[in-house]
């Protein structure tokens, strides 16, 4: 029986067919016109968009307040409780640097965090000693969409840049304020990635611009004072397929040029002793070869997969002499551990890297060549390296959490090996570690292989099939799901479901080469693996496949697209947010903000037919086909320039013409948001709790 009822006609976009012939071979799409042909200039501006898309758009809003009207005290409920979990009035734990340390808090009620700093050795309970740098709320007070890019402050602690978006478009605006006064200068950059790099000086600094289609294609250097149209353009990256960035080091000597796509990289220095100078190629980009850099006073140490090294190995090179022939092996490649990220301080070289799914901090004395490690016990959890904003330092920070253990932050001395705990995450309403249970299974895949699952549940949930599950996947871009700490999922928890992680292929959570066997022409093993999870959970009796309600986001959107064409009888409901679902004709578009740069990771069906059939075979919305769909809920953003609005609107409209089952299919267009959807803490809360009231309903748990 539906748990549905009683909804009103839904919309029916108008069909109006568009033709496009490629490689020979012919498609037709219904729904195109629902693409604005001023996407660019909308995103900036969302009143300029299309009245007839704009009317669709919200009779499809008012479709899903109607099939969701009888969740909204639910809602109401939900919210309350993810609420009351937050401690309203937090504050993060200071980080040293030079004569202050700087951190950020929330104000009761607050949706924006604040920026403020105190003296190095203050107690940051004492409010007299704490100055507020940026307010976030003040900043963004009458805007129906603000997010913050952060403070950055220069190396003096005289100013700081700090940029905001007030579109959910990503062109962010950089400013200058005057950290001892508060005053923004007259500075204004716009259009801009979201951040800036300081010149040691603190008259200057440096940024990446992004052109009409969203690319940060130059990196530009701004003088404090000056107008934006007098800023020195540094680099241009002439491959649209590129991405770039730029960043600095710890000793303040150089600033480094990222240039960068899902599996290829190149790095450009420019010493802040000439900021006049061109910027020096370190290693030219070869297809396939990624590196990174950090600084270690007088080497650089490089971490790259050259050279055969699939999980990655670390180099070192004379920091006068970078180039890769004077590349050696400091730390060698090890096949099935993943070497993620690295860090190097005065005396300690560090790195994070990850086996059997599990991460741990690795720390090598630079002076004996002596290591150890930083590892726990759990049989599952999350790891994070923050390691310190100071070169001269033995003391780095890293948190651990798990999806019982709430997030834990220690400073750690890398000489005495001791942990201090600084901080353990509260949880105001309450929570007891004891009442729930996390397990990491092992899904066996069609191929042999096994897919790791995290699951978390309460300790008297029955495993015999009856309880209902949010699975959640992603899958895509070697991006690995943590099993950390999330008070969210526990109102779930709390319901009787099990929560349900799987760390499926297209991820690197079982080295590199489980990333490689999910994209391009094995990106089907992502979905096959995702099928395969609901199989073990349905199997062992954890749920059944009525109960399963499958979630995913952005690249996880098209899993789920992916899924709902593949198995729509494995699952009870899906919730695609930000779906990308459109492959086919997004990678067809080269004129699309992120079209170029993602090639590399589902191919490029402008120059290769067999590309083209590859992503044919699977786009999501090229294989919606009559068959009995489950209740889907679709999630976009308006302004959204990563997962454009059009994909879901499309989707759902073709899902509902062509289903030849009952359920509802739905969709939620932001009107006022974009890819990361509402902007302060406490309205993403309400969104939050907008999906699990769909699943909770779904479920017949209401």
């Amino acid at each position: 029986m539906s748990v549905f009822k009683n909804l009103p006609t839904p919309p029916a976009a108008p069909k109006k067919p568009v033709s496009d012939t490629r490689h020979g071979i012919t498609r037709t799409d219904d729904y195109a016109w629902l693409r604005a042909d001023n996407w660019q200039a909308m995103f900036k501006d969302p009143s300029i968009l299309d009245p007839e898309i704009r009317r669709h758009l919200e009779a499809e809003n008012a479709y899903m307040n109607a099939a969701m009207e009888d969740t909204k005290p639910l809602q109401k409920v939900l919210f309350s409780e993810m609420r009351g979990r937050i401690k309203e009035d937090d504050s993060s734990v200071p980080v040293k640097d030079g004569a202050y340390a700087y951190g950020t808090s929330y104000v009761t009620g607050g949706e924006q965090p604040r920026y403020f700093r105190i003296p190095r050795d203050g107690n940051v309970a004492d409010e007299t000693i704490r100055t507020v740098l940026l307010d976030g709320d003040k900043e963004a007070s009458g805007k129906a969409y603000f997010r913050l890019a952060g403070l950055d402050h220069s190396t003096d602690h005289g100013r700081g840049i700090w940029g905001y978006d007030d579109k959910g478009s990503e062109f962010f605006t950089l400013k200058v304020r005057d950290l001892s006064t508060g005053q923004d200068l007259d500075d204004v950059i716009e259009n801009t990635g979201g951040g800036g790099v300081w010149a040691p000086d603190g008259k200057s600094f440096f940024y990446s611009a992004l052109d009409e289609n969203h690319r940060p294609s130059k990196v530009f250097h701004h003088i404090v004072g000056r107008p934006q149209s007098e800023d020195r353009l540094v680099y241009e990256e002439a491959d649209a397929g590129f991405f770039m960035g730029v960043g600095g080091s710890l000793l303040d000597d150089f600033i480094y040029i990222d240039i960068h796509d899902h599996e290829t990289s190149e790095y450009r220095l420019l010493s802040t002793k000439d900021l006049t100078a061109e910027p020096k190629l370190v290693a030219a980009r070869q297809e396939g070869i990624e590196y990174s850099l950090t600084e270690g006073g007088d080497v650089f140490y490089i971490l790259t997969n050259d050279g055969g090294a699939k999980d990655f190995k670390i180099m070192e090179a004379p920091v006068d002499k970078p180039g890769k022939e004077n590349w050696r092996e400091v730390v060698p490649h090890k096949p099935g551990t993943l070497i993620i990220s690295h860090m190097a301080y005065a005396r300690h070289l560090l790195w994070l890297e990850r086996k059997d799914g599990l991460p741990r901090i690795m720390i090598r004395d630079r002076a004996t060549g002596e290591e150890h490690a930083i590892a726990f016990a759990e049989e599952a959890y999350s790891l994070g390296l923050s390691g310190a904003a100071e070169y001269d330092t033995d003391v780095i920070r890293f948190s651990y959490s798990s999806m019982t253990t709430p997030s834990q932050l220690y400073d750690y001395n890398m000489v005495t090996r001791e942990r201090t705990l600084l901080k353990t995450q509260e949880v105001p309403s309450g929570h007891n570690p004891e009442d729930y249970v996390t397990r990491r299974v092992f899904a066996p895949a069609w191929d042999g292989e096994t897919v790791p699952v995290t699951l978390l549940y309460r300790k008297d949930t029955p495993l015999d099939g009856s309880a209902p599950c949010l699975l959640y996947g992603y899958g895509a871009y070697g991006i690995t799901i943590p099993a950390g700490f999330n008070t969210n999922c526990l109102s779930l928890a709390d319901r009787g479901f099990v929560y349900a992680i799987a760390h499926i292929r297209g991820g690197k959570d079982k080295g590199f080469a489980w990333y490689e066997e999910g994209k391009m022409d094995k990106k089907t093993n992502t979905f096959k693996d995702f099928v395969a999870a609901a199989d073990y959970l349905n199997q062992q009796k954890f749920t059944s496949y009525a109960k399963i309600i499958a979630e995913g986001g952005s690249a996880g959107g098209m899993l789920m697209g992916a899924v709902a064409n593949m198995a729509p009888g494995k699952f009870a409901g899906i919730i695609a947010a930000v779906p990308f679902v459109d492959v086919l004709n997004t990678m067809l578009d080269d004129t699309l903000p992120l079209t170029p740069p993602e090639w590399p990771e589902w191919g490029n069906p402008i120059d290769s037919r067999e590309e083209y059939e590859q992503i044919a075979a699977y786009s999501p919305y090229d294989n919606v086909g009559a068959k009995a769909y489950p209740p889907i809920l679709a999630l976009g953003g308006l302004t959204d320039p990563r997962v454009t609005y059009w994909e879901p609107a499309k989707w759902v409209a073709k899902l509902r013409d062509t289903t030849t089952g009952a359920a509802p299919i739905l969709l939620k267009t932001n009107m006022d948001a974009g890819h990361g959807g509402a902007s302060g803490r406490f309205q993403r809360l309400e969104e939050i709790a907008f999906e699990y009231a769909f699943a909770i309903k779904v479920a017949g748990k209401m």
